[in-house]
């Protein structure tokens, strides 16, 4: 069996100009990020790639400028400053697709960095919680470097990698980064759960985006029946669920009985949970939020939020502005998916307002507001005001459903915008 080495000895194989992947999510390698953001000193222009990472990394410090350049494929707290300044960018892309810039050569890989779980007798390890896009880059990487941790889940599905296949393995015993999402439910966001998961159906295939909204919804579900899970992510909002047999996947035509995701983010519980779990098949993202592959189960329910929405149904929902916060995601991968399975329902939802009090349904969207999802892919719209379904509807039919989910103290300057552009 292959021996452990030193952190330190680990990184020292990444030099000046390589194009290094990060493991991500709850995956998040912190202990081994940290190790070779030390040798800023000594390095130059390396390219760091991931997905959106967890954990205590201050991958904006100013010191890293010129020696890491952070080239993001979802932005996520620790990597905003950078992206938003001199010291990295972020690549527009659908989380389908991101796998294809890794095995068509548009961004090769030199390096990756992985978290995985201990090797088991036979000598695989588990890309535990996050499948997803790793699953490519662990096949493409020139180098593979793992941060090994009997904490992380050995979880079943397309996620494991040989021993033989890793250049040097680092033994730490840390927890993995936990989310409580249950934490930041609202009033309002309590309300949302209760409109959507009245427009879930029984024997409906979710799939769940991040943050309190799916958490909120799912607590609305308990006198569901016969519901499956094919989601790029999920969290500890599914377990009771599954515990009461209202999740049972045995409606689905993809995996049939099984949960179907890419990654999953949560609490120790969630993570326990999945650890040997044959209930679950974690995923190549690519086959995952494939629209061919989500469409194929029945009734499939995309819930995902939003930043801002415009009269007219198009959805900002990765910045502020030209302020980069997020990314596309997969969206628009379940979006579109949802759409075409028969009964499926795409929806999304949002406050009406911010935390500030600022209206996320808006006249025109915020200068430089990245669209994620068209107005040609729009169906369901949810606030906490009702819920409204704008396809087949025209401009000026959308506009006027959607201002009355606006909040009562936004609909009349949004009136004005309406009456002025639909000379009505």
């Amino acid at each position: 069996m292959k021996e452990y080495v030193s952190a330190e000895e680990a990184v020292s194989i990444i030099k000046s100009g390589d194009r290094v992947f990060l493991h991500g999510s709850a995956a998040t390698p912190i202990f081994l990020i940290n190790k070779l953001l030390d040798r800023y000193q000594e390095l130059k222009n390396v390219e760091l790639v991931s997905i959106s990472t967890l954990g205590d990394i201050d991958f904006g410090n100013t010191k890293y400028s010129g020696s890491f350049y952070i080239n993001s494929l979802f932005v996520s707290a620790n990597t905003r400053k950078a992206v938003n300044g001199p010291q990295g960018d972020y690549i527009p892309i659908f989380l389908s697709e991101i796998p294809i810039l890794f095995r068509e050569n548009y961004l090769p890989l030199d390096v990756a960095i992985v978290h995985v779980s201990p090797p088991d007798i036979h000598g695989f390890c588990s890309l535990g919680t996050s499948v997803d896009v790793t699953k490519a880059a662990v096949e493409t990487a020139k180098i593979i470097i793992a941060q090994v941790n009997p904490n992380m889940p050995r979880v079943h599905g397309a996620g494991f990698i040989h021993v033989n296949q890793i250049y040097k393995m680092v033994w730490i015993e840390d927890e993995l980064p936990t989310v409580n999402y249950s934490e930041n439910i609202t009033p309002s966001i309590e309300k949302i759960g209760e409109i959507i998961a009245n427009l879930v159906e029984d024997g409906a295939t979710l799939q769940l985006g991040i943050g309190a909204i799916p958490d909120s919804v799912l607590k609305n579900l308990t006198n569901h029946k016969n519901l499956g899970l094919h989601t790029e992510m999920f969290s500890d909002g599914v377990l009771p669920l599954i515990e009461s047999g209202v999740i049972n996947n045995s409606m689905k035509k993809i995996i049939n009985g099984r949960i179907v995701t890419g990654f999953m983010i949560g609490t120790k519980k969630l993570y326990d949970f999945a650890n040997d779990n044959q209930l679950i098949s974690a995923q190549d993202i690519s086959w995952v939020n494939d629209t061919d592959i989500i469409r194929q189960n029945p009734k499939a329910t995309s819930i995902n939020s939003a930043i801002e929405i415009d009269i007219t149904g198009q959805v900002c929902a990765d910045s502020f502005g030209t302020y980069q916060y997020s990314g596309i995601g997969g969206q628009m991968d379940f979006i579109r998916g949802a759409s075409l399975s028969k009964g499926g329902k795409p929806i999304i939802a949002m406050p009406s307002i911010s935390s500030k009090g600022i209206s996320r349904i808006v006249s025109t969207l915020s200068i430089g507001a990245g669209v994620v999802t068209t107005r040609g892919n729009i169906h369901w719209v949810v606030t906490e005001y009702g819920a409204v379904n704008l396809f087949g509807k025209n401009l000026e039919q959308r506009a006027f459903e959607l201002i009355k989910l606006a909040h009562p103290m936004h609909r009349e300057e949004l009136e004005r915008a309406f009456h002025e552009r639909f000379k009505v």
